[in-house]
């Protein structure tokens, strides 16, 4: 008898399933993809050790052991978005992660899951002169992970389109997790990519909600109660570099030099992908 298919997926609150409740946890994107990666009458063996808030240093160092001791089939990684909430980001050290942990699971021939993410300031609504720093950071990310994708065979989803992130129906009430209609959106079209590439061979997640999507109501609920605790948090550890950030915005906007920081970041990319070599990849067994 063969063994089960074995999915593991890492990462942070997106794929532990924030957003999309069942009982008294989360089911999330990953979940629903996982029951439709085996032929009918098969059956996958599925591991989440995706985290809330966990950022690429803890998917290399806690979630990718214990993942690669599993020997999966295929593995998801989708991570980032915190370290670009963080005072401490550096693109260089997460290229870095990334390329590591894509190897790692590269060099055991598992079937590598990866994706670009919407910007969290985009989704919060943040103002201008707060979000772009923001949307630098996160698009910096997006380019490192694509073309690390590229650079490691990975089933790549472009999950950070306008239309995704236009579409309040497709998200929760604290507007940075997708809801039950995100998560069913993004197992559907991870699904057509593996299934076009021979990887999932089951029927697809349905596209149909079980939950109606939150109110405007909701969303302000949540932004008046847990909301604020949210922003509190962050705001102890990221508010006063993002000031600053602020501040240097406004200054290039002044003598009209802003597309100076968009050419810093894009040299950023450019040199975070360059400094990273295989002999720089220790053995992560």
């Amino acid at each position: 008898m063969s063994r089960r298919l074995r999915f593991v997926a890492l990462g942070d609150s997106l794929t532990e399933g924030v957003g999309d409740p069942v009982g008294d946890g989360w089911r999330g994107w990953a979940a629903l993809l996982a029951g439709g990666l085996a032929p009918d009458g098969g059956s996958v063996e599925f591991h989440n050790l995706a985290v809330s808030g966990a950022q690429t240093c803890d998917v290399l160092e806690r979630q990718l052991p214990v993942a690669l001791a599993l020997r999966p089939d295929i593995a998801s990684v989708m991570v980032g978005v915190n370290d670009t909430l963080r005072c401490t980001f550096d693109l260089h050290a997460v290229a870095a992660r990334l390329d590591r942990v894509y190897a790692a699971f590269a060099e055991q021939g598992v079937v590598l899951l990866t994706a670009c993410l919407p910007d969290p300031g985009a989704m919060l609504g943040l103002p201008g002169l707060l979000a772009h720093p923001l949307a630098r950071r996160q698009q910096a990310v997006n380019s490192v992970v694509h073309a690390l994708s590229e650079r490691h065979g990975a089933v790549h989803l472009h999950a950070a389109e306008e239309a995704w992130v236009a579409d309040r129906s497709m998200w929760s009430a604290d507007r940075l997790h997708p809801g039950e209609r995100g998560h069913r959106v993004l197992a559907v079209r991870f699904h057509a990519l593996l299934a076009a590439e021979g990887h999932a061979r089951g029927a697809p997640p349905s596209l149909e909600p079980e939950t109606s999507a939150p109110t405007r109501a909701a969303s302000l609920w949540w932004l008046a109660t847990a909301g604020t605790g949210w922003v509190a948090r962050r705001c102890t550890d990221l508010l006063p570099q993002l000031l600053a950030l602020s501040a240097h915005e406004l200054r290039h906007r002044a003598r009209g030099t802003s597309a100076r920081l968009d050419l810093r970041a894009s040299s950023a990319v450019v040199s975070a992908l360059a400094s990273l070599t295989t002999a720089d990849r220790p053995d992560p067994a």
